[in-house]
C-alpha cells in the first residue's frame, strides 16, 4: 500500500517544463537574454527591434524597420521549425502612436488569417534609442 501511495504521489507531482534555448546563428553570441525560448512546445520570442543583424544599423525607413523587426522574428521562428502561421499572441510597442496605421499596413504582409491576438501601445522610450517599433510573439504548432 506505502508504494502505492508513493506511485500516485510522483505521477500526480508536476513535471519540470522542458526549456530550450532558440538561438539563431544570425544572432550574436553574449547577449544578457536569450531570442527565443521554447517550452513545452510553446516558443516565447524576446522583443525584436528593426536592427539589421550584421550592420547593427536600423533603418531611417519606417516601412523597412517593421520589416526588419519581423524578418527578425521569422528567424527565431523558423530556428524553432515554426512560422508566422503558428504565432497565437503578439505585443507592438511604438514609440509614436501615430505610425500605427504604416506599421499595421506591413504587419498584415507577414500574419495569415486567422491573425493572432495582438496587444499596440505607445511607448516613450526602446531600449535602443533610434528605435521605433519593438514586438515580441508567442507561438505554439
Amino acid at each position: 500500500m506505502r508504494n502505492l501511495c508513493l506511485i500516485l504521489l510522483l505521477a500526480a507531482a508536476p513535471l519540470a517544463a522542458e526549456k530550450k534555448v532558440i538561438a539563431p546563428p544570425e544572432f550574436a553570441k553574449g547577449a544578457p537574454y536569450s531570442p527565443g525560448m521554447l517550452v513545452d512546445g510553446t516558443l516565447y520570442v524576446a522583443g525584436q527591434i528593426g536592427q539589421d543583424l550584421k550592420t547593427r544599423q536600423i533603418p531611417t525607413d519606417f516601412e523597412a524597420e517593421v520589416k526588419t523587426t519581423l524578418a527578425n522574428i521569422g528567424l527565431v521562428l523558423k530556428a524553432a521549425g515554426m512560422d508566422f502561421k503558428d504565432v497565437v499572441s503578439v505585443h507592438v510597442y511604438l514609440t509614436d502612436i501615430e505610425l500605427f496605421q504604416r506599421m499595421n499596413a506591413v504587419y498584415t504582409t507577414f500574419f495569415p488569417e486567422p491573425r493572432p491576438a495582438r496587444t499596440t501601445v505607445g511607448v516613450t522610450k526602446l531600449a535602443a534609442p533610434a528605435a521605433r517599433i519593438e514586438i515580441t510573439v508567442t507561438a505554439r504548432k
